[in-house]
């Protein structure tokens, strides 16, 4: 690799990285790269342009993913990515954040700086990681992945002042683009479902009561006339993932012929008489 620097250019400057990051970047990278000094250790920042996979128009089912604080994330299938060990590294972090803070000094605040972005690349790391294992699989079954649109979901949620710090901070919105983009590379489809009741409804196909009752507490589902039990994160999941084929194949419709503005099938040909109402229904309404 060679450099520009305010000495000329530098040649034949060794650098390394894993064999996915060396393989990526000798086959796709595009333009300019970025020499990054992070914490006295030089990293290599190159922009790679990977094309995308074609996309399967039939998934063979759904991966549906509901993500929350207490599970980062729980498929249809019923896997569970605990949160439990970024919540621990996290309040290690606050309290670390608030005997700095404490203090005041520049060197406080440059510690606090460097923290927030190790805290952030430390959420980032496991984000990806659930993301590439949910991707890989829809891939490897031929299926799609869903997930609920969390739009707006801090201005939908009531919680405990002592909760809202925990939600306003927490990754929900990046976990969701990862899972896009990954899908999107790897030709899966991907799709976002309302989130409404994902975990108050039976997913019972012969049943699909919806109910407050249906949740005895936050961990688990009970639907007593069917039965159906289970943890009430993989039922969100299993609701989510029946939402995805009938957005799929909303999203996937043929579109209809277009019809003439103003005028019916019945009266084609024939004078619009909607016009002349109007000011007649104007003069009425005076």
């Amino acid at each position: 690799m060679s450099i520009w620097t305010v000495r000329g250019r530098v040649k034949n400057i060794a650098f390394t990285g894993s064999p996915g990051q060396l393989k990526t970047l000798a086959a796709y990278r595009q333009g300019e790269s970025d020499l990054l000094l992070r914490d006295g250790v030089w990293y290599l920042i190159a922009t790679c342009d990977i094309p995308e996979a074609p996309l399967k128009p039939d998934p063979q089912g759904w991966i549906g993913v509901d993500r929350g604080i207490v599970n980062l994330a729980t498929t249809s299938d019923g896997t569970n990515y605990s949160g439990q060990k970024l919540t621990h590294y996290r309040r290690k972090m606050a309290r670390v954040r608030a005997e700095l803070q404490a203090k005041g000094t520049k060197s406080a605040r440059r510690k606090l700086k460097r923290r927030a972005k190790r805290e952030r690349r430390f959420a980032a790391q496991t984000n990806h990681v659930i993301s590439n294992e949910i991707v890989a699989d829809a891939q490897r079954t031929g299926r799609g992945v869903a997930v609920e649109e969390l739009a707006g979901i801090r201005d939908r949620v009531r919680l405990w002042p002592s909760q809202r710090a925990t939600l306003s901070n927490w990754p929900f919105h990046q976990l969701g683009e990862f899972l896009a983009y990954k899908a999107r590379r790897a030709g899966v489809a991907f799709v976002q479902v309302d989130p409404a009741y994902t975990s108050q409804m039976c997913p019972n196909r012969w049943c699909g009561h919806t109910g407050r009752g249906n949740r005895p507490s936050r961990d688990s589902f009970r639907r007593g006339s069917c039965g159906f039990a289970g943890p009430a994160d993989h039922i969100a999941a299993l609701n989510v993932a029946r939402r995805a084929s009938t957005v799929w194949a909303f999203v996937n419709m043929p579109n209809e012929p277009p019809v003439a503005s103003g005028l019916s099938a019945s009266r084609a040909g024939q004078p619009d008489r909607t016009a002349r109402r109007k000011p007649r229904a104007a003069a009425l309404g005076r």
